[in-house]
């Protein structure tokens, strides 16, 4: 089902871009060229042969883990969860082994907060940190992957996860006061090893993250229910991630969040989500300018965007820095879909964000905007740091209805410059844009306002 849902995509869009000529986009081969999948040893072990029972109820983690490690300490290969719902607690992958979900197959993780202590080294919403270990977690591991057909369920819930977003002023239970606590541990340089968390801190763990690694790849499964970010790559080089399919609604739900990593495909992907769909990060305020590694060189293309913030973002912990990415040929529609395009930061974060390039986008509905951008987010403008977007280009976008197409707030110290919107065409647009100290031009494109 889903692979003829994205032949029809890609079929609709007319396959590959006609726009390849475009100079900005010269560059995309040569990022493609490098962004290679690992392969494996063609050697299989089956978790079940390690005494995991698909039952759903018995717990297989020791099970899995002796899998995971018997088969890098023979090479490395691919090692199966079959057919069945296996209950687990975390997952941490090694170098060299590929862990496979079959059709069918399900891998259930424990609420049990404690299942996922002792903490590991981590970033919280772009500081870092130890907290919880991801449900499924890889640190400085070199040929990785997760692929398959089967499904991964964080059974989140109100009631477990998701009941510790918090929501403002500090209420016991929940995340506030310990996120609170981390910021300042951030704007004060606490060093990394003093920033601990864990019980009674309700501070959720990502659903997958691989951290320091190279050669990666995510390839077809399913995933419900996170606690927060699905699949969050960070420090990361050579990234692959096709053909996943997200569904699953909750604060801070984002889909694919990259953080200061490099080479990064996202690709054939549906994303269904309570936050962005995709946001590139690079790092929150002084965490990411003492790491210092913007996220460049990421291709996104023939995905489907559905519920979420935004289709792409960039931001808001973006300290880093980003550039060079280019977005095409992406299908996005829902009343719940705020905006194709969002770039967020402030003058507490700062941060350049240059050289994005969308093109080739189907737009049915978005809630809010087709091009966001927000300077004023959160912290807003108090703060010695110049937050700056620029050469920000949008062409070949169709859209049905939108609010807007433009809802840009900046400041006078930030710097919004060289944005540009080319050969589009928007519909029904319900009201005025809203552009405060920025420079954007709409060139060839055809507006069907209502107002």
């Amino acid at each position: 089902m889903k692979k003829s849902l994205l032949i029809a995509l890609t079929a609709l869009l007319g396959g590959v871009s006609v726009y390849a000529d475009a100079p900005e986009w010269a560059q995309v081969p040569g990022i493609l060229q490098r962004i290679v999948p690992p392969t494996f040893p063609e050697r299989e072990l089956v978790i079940t042969n390690f005494g995991a029972l698909g039952d759903g109820t018995n717990d297989c983690s020791q099970a899995i883990r002796r899998a995971l490690e018997t088969c890098a300490q023979m090479g490395g290969g691919r090692v199966t969860v079959p057919a069945g719902n296996f209950l687990t607690g975390p997952i941490h992958l090694l170098s060299g082994v590929e862990l496979h979900l079959a059709t069918n197959a399900t891998l259930s993780f424990i609420t049990d907060p404690t299942a996922y202590l002792p903490a590991v080294f981590t970033r919280f919403e772009g500081i870092e940190c130890y907290n919880y270990s991801p449900l499924i977690y890889a640190f400085g591991q070199t040929n990785v992957a997760l692929t398959g057909d089967g499904t991964l369920d964080g059974q989140a819930t109100d009631q477990t996860w998701l009941g510790w977003r918090g929501r403002k002023g500090v209420t016991p239970g929940t995340q506030t006061a310990a996120r609170k606590r981390l910021d300042v541990m951030n704007n004060h340089r606490v060093p990394v090893e003093q920033r601990r968390f864990g019980t009674g801190d309700f501070m959720r763990p990502d659903f997958i993250q691989f951290n320091h690694c190279r050669n990666v790849l995510i390839e077809g499964v399913h995933i419900r229910r996170s606690p927060m970010w699905e699949i969050h790559p960070l420090l990361c080089t050579n990234v692959t991630v096709r053909g996943v399919d997200i569904f699953a609604h909750g604060a801070n739900n984002d889909g694919c969040d990259p953080e200061s990593s490099h080479d990064v495909l996202i690709e054939n992907c549906i994303f269904d989500t309570g936050d962005d769909c995709i946001a590139i990060k690079s790092g929150r305020n002084n965490d990411g300018r003492r790491v210092n590694v913007p996220s460049e060189n990421l291709i996104i293309r023939n995905c489907l965007m559905r519920d979420g913030h935004a289709g792409t973002a960039i931001g808001s912990e973006i300290s880093g820095g980003c550039r060079n990415v280019f977005v095409e040929d992406c299908v996005m529609n829902s009343p719940n879909l705020l905006c194709a395009l969002r770039l967020k930061s402030n003058a507490m974060r700062g941060g350049t964000e240059e050289n994005i390039f969308m093109r080739n986008i189907q737009v049915g509905r978005v809630a809010d905007s087709v091009l966001q951008i927000n300077f004023l987010y959160e912290e807003g403008a108090t703060g010695p740091w110049q937050p700056v977007a620029r050469n920000i280009v949008m062409e070949h976008i169709t859209v049905a209805h939108t609010p807007r197409v433009l809802n840009i707030t900046g400041f006078p110290a930030a710097q919004i410059t060289g944005i540009r919107i080319l050969d589009s065409t928007f519909k029904q647009i319900a009201k005025p844009d809203v552009v405060i100290s920025a420079d954007v031009n709409l060139v060839d494109c055809s507006l069907e306002k209502l107002y």
